[in-house]
């Protein structure tokens, strides 16, 4: 059968690295990947390496002080590390897989409008959707998904783009940087109380935040989900869908209290798909955020992408 989906990755992804220990670490990409290859869904995907994004793309929804800054400190050779914050540091080999990052968003979204594929999962590092227009925090640097979808509507013309964040913690950077962009709908759905603790009031067709108390399952958030999001998504008629794919929304994950299964993820992906499919001639762009537990994130993602391919996990 013909490859629908794209795999969109880079070596870089697994050079980068915040420090020993951390939870947003290198083994990540490798746990996903070694699920893929067991599973045999590989068959199904066309991977691509992805290019790096331009400073110019960037500054599309970044300030430029701050794209200078990082560009500016980002240590070179065996410069160690530069602490960004307390949890968000970068070393040698960040900066770069910071742009191949962004640059596999770039490239989904061109692959899609030019039909070499229906949609595409980038499997990359360092996360983005907690970034703001001038802020890094929570392990992003760049914006990911923010720059694939300024680049949907800058270079090809979308009106109506829709983001849908089911990481567990809230997508601020993404938030921030299209607050006052109507032609964005932004759909959040996070654990409350937990970082980054702040998001702003809901907004009828542009955006969405939906908060949930600690052990949350999946039957709950199923529920939630179809009541609060589809809706929205249906209404904003899409033209292009983008998800901010954190799965550290899984019962096992160490950074947060929510209990979904990886079949949880599945029937996301599955649902926002009926949208694309009505709306958006099946245009999906999904770009990896967080997962912590490595069997969890495999799993969940694993359940994601063969959503996105239309077969069973």
């Amino acid at each position: 059968m013909a490859v629908k989906t794209a795999l969109i990755k880079h070596p870089n992804s697994v050079l980068h690295e915040i420090s020993a220990y951390h939870p947003e670490r290198p083994e990540r990409i490798i746990a996903v990947e070694d699920a893929l290859a067991a599973s045999g869904l590989n068959e199904f995907l066309l991977s691509r390496q992805s290019k790096q994004a331009a400073r110019s793309e960037l500054l599309t929804v970044h300030e430029q002080h701050y794209v200078d800054w990082i560009f500016d400190n980002a240590p070179t050779g065996d410069g160690g590390h530069v602490q960004i914050d307390g949890d968000t540091a970068m070393n040698q080999y960040s900066l770069i897989a910071a742009l191949t990052a962004c640059g596999a968003a770039i490239d989904a979204v061109d692959g899609v409008v030019n039909k070499e594929f229906d949609n595409a999962f980038c499997l990359v590092r360092p996360p983005g959707h907690h970034a703001e227009r001038g802020i890094a925090m929570g392990f992003c640097f760049f914006d990911n998904v923010a720059v694939g979808a300024q680049h949907a509507m800058d270079v090809h013309g979308f009106e109506r783009v829709a983001i849908v964040d089911f990481d567990v913690h809230h997508g601020n950077g993404t938030e921030d940087i299209f607050i006052d962009e109507n032609r964005v709908l932004f759909c959040s759905t996070f654990q409350e109380y937990i970082f980054p603790g702040r998001y702003a009031p809901s907004v009828p067709g542009h955006i969405v935040n939906v908060p949930l108390p600690g052990g949350t399952d999946g039957e709950h958030y199923r529920r939630v989900f179809s009541e609060k999001v589809l809706p929205e998504l249906d209404a904003f008629k899409p033209e292009f869908i983008f998800f901010s794919a954190g799965f550290d929304a899984h019962r096992n994950d160490p950074l947060a209290g929510l209990n979904l299964e990886a079949e949880d993820f599945g029937w996301i992906t599955r649902q926002v798909m009926q949208i694309a499919d009505t709306y958006s001639d099946g245009r999906i762009v999904s770009t990896l955020e967080g997962g912590y537990d490595l069997d969890g994130l495999a799993q969940s993602a694993l359940a994601h992408l063969s959503a996105l391919v239309r077969v069973d996990a």
